[in-house]
């Protein structure tokens, strides 16, 4: 193995590990609007769900095809909306206030 593969591979664990999210191609990016402008956008890794469900897992149900189609709120979320509805800490982690860093990398 060479030294740059050695190093790819590291940093991928490192990125993966450290509950970081980085945006990449097919990511989506939530801007933020309204009072809470201050928290950076949260950023939704669509290619690793992709790999883990089929589409109609979340659309057309949760959210619509098209980006935009469906607001997303932190009080939705812990209402069990949207992403809450399997980021309740059953299928998936709960989200609190002490995982912010995992959909808004920066705080």
């Amino acid at each position: 193995m060479t030294f740059l593969a050695r190093l790819l591979g590291g940093l991928l664990l490192l990125v993966l590990f450290s509950g970081t999210v980085l945006a990449v191609d097919g990511d989506v990016v939530f801007k933020r609007e309204g009072p809470e402008t201050g928290t950076p956008p949260a950023v939704f890794p669509h290619w690793i769900h992709r790999i883990r469900y089929k589409c109609y897992a979340c659309h057309p149900g949760l959210f619509g095809m098209k980006a935009g189609a469906v607001t997303i709120t932190m009080d939705a979320i812990g209402e069990g909306k949207s992403c809450g509805t399997c980021h309740n800490g059953g299928p998936a982690a709960a989200v609190d206030t002490d995982t912010c860093n995992a959909c808004h990398p920066g705080e």
